[in-house]
């Protein structure tokens, strides 16, 4: 393998661990430590229409206070946790796969799959598409 290949690929696994890490932490439901996570000029796209929470969240301060503040708001202190099933990375974009599960304070159990196109900047997370069942969604919230 060349050095710059050798290289790339340190780069795609310093990613990959990173997204790991920013898993464990959004799991945690710790806001501050969810946004020492996100770069400065973060955005974080849910990629589905006609459901809360849809559009453009950025920068990182609106994504933490004004969208997943509210969205943890409605699940079981706690919750919900984020089980990564599979993580691949090329260059600066990681994609993972993940489940996510917990208890709403409606009663009703979450458990959705997502995926996630993650881009990486500064060692910092800098732009987040997720994608899930929007169906699924608001069929227990």
């Amino acid at each position: 393998m060349s050095e710059e290949a050798q290289i790339a690929a340190q780069i795609a696994a310093q990613n990959e661990e990173l997204v790991r890490q920013f898993f464990a932490t959004l799991s945690t439901g710790d806001l501050e430590l969810i946004r020492a996570t996100l770069h400065p000029e973060a955005s974080w796209t849910p990629m589905v229409k006609n459901i809360p929470g849809a559009g453009v969240h950025t920068p990182r301060d609106v994504i933490v206070d004004e969208f997943l503040a509210p969205v943890r708001g409605i699940f079981e202190d706690g919750d919900p946790k984020s089980i990564v099933l599979n993580v691949f990375a090329k260059g600066s974009v990681v994609c993972a796969e993940t489940n996510g599960r917990g208890q709403l304070r409606n009663g009703n159990e979450y458990n959705n799959l997502y995926c996630w196109v993650i881009e990486i900047k500064d060692g910092l997370v800098y732009a987040i598409r997720e994608y899930m069942d929007s169906h699924y969604v608001m069929s227990v919230v």
